[in-house]
């Protein structure tokens, strides 16, 4: 699918499903965006109320807690109401599709559904249906996670000053990760000078789903030169047959040790979308390190989605 059902006809954001196709002056913008209202939040300790009047739902059909948290912080702070809708104990599970379940919240005068789901596209079937209420995709599958993709590019910008011609490798489980397709889709839109992709050959994906990036299995080779290191857990919930994994082996060739990462540039910037398993695609020892951006990203999550929410609902 591509963005265009994402842009109304005058090029202003309606929902954000993806970054694939996105203009990078609106995706830039988002950035400055969430940059602004960071440095209100750290210097004046308040906000602009830009959501007051309006209402928030997170549908999240799968757990998560650090882009549900982020979520419901960013627009409370912004003034919103926020339901959190409980999808055990919905309607739901007696058979009431998605779509009817949208369409019964928006009568209820909801103006953004932040939907999170195991099924590629949902997130763009709800927009499909949606007669007012905006869409934001908190991921679906293994397609996209906008926002993290957005705050992954504002945490590079703040460490590198700029995306444009930085080296960038992505090492994990590549295949199921919707991390891994929007970091891909922004890295691009912004001009990183390199995109490679690495991990072992089962967790790798087809060439052509990656266009423009380098896919190799050899993680030392490939981080010579790398700028910026971002490691993905294994997606163990989107894997049906995975075998019995032999993490001290995995760790052995793709886990990001101190000594692997001197063969990066001596500055290059450690990120990993969490949750981190220590041992397994990194140590410790980097994950805490002067090199590691990790909480920054946590931060960066909350700004990144009142830019957003802001962007598409502020009257």
């Amino acid at each position: 699918m591509t963005a265009a059902p994402q842009l109304a006809a005058d090029g202003r954001l309606r929902h954000l499903l993806t970054l694939d196709g996105l203009p990078s002056a609106l995706i830039e913008n988002l950035l400055d965006d969430a940059a602004r209202l960071r440095e209100q939040w750290h210097t004046q300790r308040a906000l602009p109320q830009h959501l007051a009047g309006r209402t928030v739902v997170n549908l999240f059909f799968e757990a998560s807690t650090r882009t549900r948290t982020s979520f419901d912080l960013a627009a409370r702070r912004l003034g919103a109401l926020v339901v959190n809708f409980d999808i055990a104990s919905s309607s739901t599970s007696k058979g009431e599709t998605t779509e009817d379940t949208l369409a019964t919240l928006e009568a209820m005068d909801a103006d953004a559904f932040v939907v999170r789901h195991k099924e590629n596209g949902t997130p763009a079937q709800l927009a499909a249906h949606a007669r007012q209420a905006a869409i934001l995709n908190a991921g679906d599958g293994n397609r996209a996670h906008p926002t993290q993709g957005l705050l992954d590019l504002l945490t590079i910008r703040d460490r590198k000053g700029r995306v444009d011609g930085l080296n960038v490798v992505i090492c994990g489980d590549i295949r199921h990760s919707r991390v891994a397709r929007s970091d891909v889709h922004g890295l691009h839109a912004l001009g990183a000078g390199s995109v490679a992709l690495c991990g072992p050959a089962s967790m790798l994906p087809a060439r052509e789903e990656f266009p423009g990036c380098r896919i190799s299995d050899d993680f030392d080779a490939a981080l010579t030169d790398a700028d910026v290191v971002i490691m993905l857990r294994i997606q163990r919930e989107r894997i049906s047959d995975l075998p019995d994994l032999d993490v001290d082996s995995y760790h052995a060739r793709y886990g990001l040790s101190m000594q692997r990462l001197a063969r990066a540039r001596r500055d290059a910037l450690v990120m990993h979308p969490g949750p981190i398993n220590r041992g397994v695609e990194i140590a410790s020892a980097v994950a805490d390190g002067a090199q590691s951006a990790i909480l920054d990203q946590v931060a960066n999550g909350v700004f990144v989605r009142m830019a957003a929410l802001t962007r598409l609902l502020a009257r």
